[in-house]
């Protein structure tokens, strides 16, 4: 370890980077680097999306909003709850947030006390144990197993929770593993919340990105709302990563309580972006299903090329545009299987224990390239010794 630096907080003298903050140093290692880290679509936003925030703009949306977020945008996500699930919330129920990343943060910044313990399922997002450490509480990992396809055993989640225990976070359909929680186990999670008077933070991320059945949000089943919080985002569903736009669900008394902790942060959301969300929710129904189908399409296509690597095992996808296969009988761990792919194929994946110990003896695909791409990577990975 090295010198203490003075400058530092305490909390921050170990380096905190993960696998997936540090790829960005490994993107630059070949001239002709696949890469298959970064959940970063290739898809350029929808251009009506563009055209209409940009024209908003010059028209003078470049100020402030308010500080929950446009109200032409909160209108349209209460809208767009009803329209698809059937559920009305009101805009009380909504803060707008720089990202749904930066509205994790704001809500465990809310809601955590030192020493709270929040429990994180693993695999896991890999931002999740920073953001809570960082807020003062104690992430809890609940391993989830590949024979059940890594889905929340609800038997074992009750086994977690102790009297420090303030709240779940549930990620699905889920980065890294693609794995999708059905509505009856969804009813059985919130109700080991409401048993111990558990929060429910919700991941939201992947919604348009469940093939085998329809995405449900828990917080419109049973009487759930009134203790999920929920984050969702447009940079997946809308493929607007760099536009960084997400909101906040919840009652109103967290609502209230983020709004003013980011005052203290970055105020509010770009108003561009914001447009740009009002542009992407009233017009989704024109590009939204191409987006879903074009990565549905890619990630079965990378799958069937996983299926004929020896030492592979991989599961049909259910979810997302990550692919989570089984490296495990290759002898060697995920790091070294991801060096050797790196070195050798050019391509780039992260490792599964980046994701948790439970993804040890895995590897994670992000399908964000073309077929074509797809192709030249799995032509050289299936050159190579392992996979032989």
């Amino acid at each position: 370890m090295t010198d203490k630096n003075l400058y530092l907080a305490d909390s921050y003298q170990i380096p905190i980077s993960t696998a997936m903050g540090d790829s960005g140093d490994k993107v630059k290692s070949f001239d002709d680097l696949i890469n298959f880290s970064l959940g970063d679509p290739d898809l350029t936003t929808p251009e009506i999306i563009i055209d209409k925030a940009f024209e908003d703009a010059r028209n003078g949306h470049t100020h402030y909003t308010n500080f929950y977020g446009d109200e032409e945008l909160i209108d349209e996500i209460c809208k767009f709850y009803k329209e698809e699930y059937n559920y009305p919330i009101k805009s009380e129920n909504i803060m707008v947030t720089t990202s749904a990343c930066h509205g994790m943060w704001l809500v465990l910044e809310a809601i955590t006390n030192p020493g709270d313990e929040i429990i994180i399922p693993e695999p896991y997002f890999t931002p999740y144990p920073g953001q809570v450490k960082m807020t003062g509480g104690t992430p809890v990992f609940l391993p989830t197993k590949p024979s059940e396809d890594f889905l929340i055993n609800p038997t074992d989640l009750e086994s977690m929770i102790t009297d420090k225990t303030k709240a779940l976070i549930l990620n699905t359909p889920n980065n890294p593993t693609g794995a999708c929680l059905g509505k009856e186990r969804l009813i059985e999670i919130g109700r080991i919340a409401e048993k111990y008077d558990l929060l429910i933070i919700a991941d939201d991320i992947y919604t348009e990105f469940s093939y085998a059945e329809p995405f449900v949000p828990i917080n419109t089943l049973e009487d759930f709302f009134k203790r999920t919080i929920t984050l969702r985002s447009f940079s997946k569903n809308y493929a607007m990563t760099g536009w960084r736009l997400g909101h906040i669900i919840a009652e109103p008394w967290l609502i209230t309580t983020v709004k003013d902790i980011n005052e203290n942060n970055v105020f509010t959301a770009p108003s561009i972006s914001q447009r740009a969300g009002i542009h992407a929710i009233r017009h989704r129904k024109e590009f939204q299903g191409e987006i879903t189908e074009v990565f549905k399409e890619r990630t079965m296509h990378a799958y069937e090329r996983l299926r004929e690597l020896k030492n592979v095992k991989i599961n049909r996808p259910t979810g997302t545009f990550y692919l989570f296969p089984d490296i495990r009988d290759t002898g060697l761990s995920s790091e070294e299987v991801t060096d050797l792919i790196l070195e050798e194929a050019h391509v780039l994946v992260l490792p599964g224990n980046a994701f948790g110990d439970s993804g040890e003896g895995f590897i994670r695909i992000a399908v964000t390239v073309d077929n074509d791409k797809i192709d030249e990577a799995f032509d050289r990975i299936a050159k190579m010794d392992i996979f032989k």
